[in-house]
């Protein structure tokens, strides 16, 4: 959960904007994205400089240098525990995940997992196009089983994972799912994914207008569809995923059967809007502060590493006079 800022500074999605020259292609999704989370940061009242963005390795692990706050660009399929490590240090930090579907969920499927065990307060946003758009297209782990978009020499050989539902079994406890040219509901499931207190997981479905022929602008707008309307539409209006703190187990089974019957639905209707949030489930910073009641007020971060004469207050010379070399 973040905290809004000071009503003496009011920062604006300008202030969240980057000027630096974007090589994303044109008509990615990405763009979508990327403008929903500089609004949601706005529309917050965050402070940049207390914000992080850490993204890893694919077209979505630009993100970081397309923020106006502070940034991380990891290694392939790590920026969950580089994420987790900030947020652990300085928990005043809003820390954002901008991934993608295969380095989010093939090589950095384990770190995904684990990070549910946690539920360290982070909004990982997932930018799932279902290829690896920036080395030439590969079959991400999102691609249905049979499927042949253009970039691929014969049909996708591999099962899809089901990002909503790997998020579920992991325990993540907000889990939504936009689209990338939605911005407007975008903005708000941004924000809420960023406000939830635990760990968030925000699925955008987007097209690949270079390598992924299949599942397009066109295809998401229904329009091959015998009666054209969107595939992409909101949850049914009595659709309530909350998870009350003191749901009875009646409750918790009702909820979670409904999800899964929700997180399924792809195809002539892809359902978009908040598909759970969990209260009942206890933060990782929580767990800490009952096992180290001194965490809030003396976090990594925040220690002082040096004297009031600026020296420092760990000798270190034995530890560096094992790399002296005679």
């Amino acid at each position: 959960m973040t905290t809004a800022i000071d009503d003496a500074k009011t920062f604006k999605a300008k202030d969240f904007q980057q000027a630096h020259a974007n090589d994303w292609c044109p008509g990615c999704g990405d763009f979508g994205i990327l403008n929903a989370m500089h609004q949601a940061c706005a529309k917050l009242g965050l402070d940049p400089s207390k914000v992080v963005t850490v993204g890893g390795i694919g077209c979505s692990g630009k993100a970081p240098y397309y923020m106006g706050t502070y940034g991380v660009h990891t290694l392939h399929g790590r920026p969950i525990p580089y994420a987790t490590g900030i947020k652990l240090a300085n928990p005043d930090l809003t820390v954002l995940i901008a991934g993608g579907d295969g380095d989010g969920l093939g090589i950095g499927a384990a770190h995904f997992v684990n990070a549910g065990r946690r539920n360290v307060d982070l909004t990982y946003i997932l930018m799932n196009n279902e290829v690896y758009g920036l080395t030439k297209g590969q079959a991400s782990p999102t691609l249905p089983l049979g499927l042949q978009p253009k970039s691929l020499a014969g049909p996708n050989v591999q099962g899809k994972i089901n990002p909503l539902m790997m998020a579920f079994a992991s325990g993540f406890t907000w889990i939504g799912r936009g689209y990338s040219f939605h911005v407007k509901q975008l903005v708000e499931l941004t924000q809420q994914a960023i406000m939830h207190p635990g760990l968030s997981f925000l699925d955008v479905a987007q097209p690949c207008p270079t390598y992924n022929d299949l599942h397009t602008k066109d295809w998401y707008a229904g329009k091959d569809l015998e009666e054209v309307r969107p595939r992409v539409r909101p949850l049914p209006d009595d659709y309530d995923g909350t998870i009350p703190a003191d749901a009875d187990e009646d409750v918790v089974f009702e909820k979670m059967n409904r999800f899964v019957k929700m997180a399924h639905e792809w195809g002539d209707y892809i359902p978009t809007g908040v598909f759970m949030e969990n209260k009942t489930v206890s933060t990782f910073a929580e767990r800490i502060r009952a096992r180290v009641p001194t965490y809030a007020e003396q976090t990594p971060a925040g220690r002082a590493i040096a004297l009031p004469d600026s020296t420092t207050r760990t000798d270190l010379t034995s530890v560096f006079e094992e790399f002296v070399v005679n």
